[in-house]
């Protein structure tokens, strides 16, 4: 029987492998619509939360501010994103998307998703489902190691 060793070191390649295909796929299906894959990610961060301050969007991309500001920048000058008032404090700036930037993020999702349905179309639903299980319990204890 492998050793915890062992099989972290299994999983450590199984995960590098689906990440560097993930992103190849993911760059190669995102990048025609004009828009990197750390602008989609921003355009997606936003669909999620809502319009964030700068610095509130680099930590849910995990990006320094000045990475998150040049993705943003980019974002502003494609007409997807704009600068709105933040209504709590009338000084500060949210960044919100316009309609193009949230019609371009269901876009690109679709293309994704519609992706990732013929990849697991013939799995046993049971397979998929402790896939899901494995990948957000790993999600949670990365993010936990992240914020300690």
């Amino acid at each position: 029987m492998p050793s915890s060793a062992d099989r972290a070191e299994e999983l450590y390649e199984a995960i590098n492998q689906l990440i560097r295909v993930h992103q190849f796929r993911d760059r190669d299906c995102i990048c025609h619509h004009d828009v990197s894959v750390a602008q989609c990610y921003a355009l997606e961060t936003l669909v999620k939360r809502g319009p964030l301050r700068l610095q509130a969007l680099a930590a849910e991309m995990y990006l320094d501010k000045s990475t998150t500001s040049r993705v943003v920048d980019s974002l502003l000058r494609k007409k997807y994103v704009l600068k709105v008032t933040d209504p709590s404090d009338q000084r500060a700036i949210q960044l919100s998307l316009t309609p193009a930037g949230e019609e371009l993020y269901k876009t690109i999702r679709q293309d994704l998703v519609s992706e990732e349905t013929s990849m697991i179309k013939d799995l046993p639903p049971e397979i998929v489902d402790g896939a899901l299980t494995l990948i957000r319990q790993l999600t949670v204890a990365a993010r936990a190691r992240l914020g300690s």
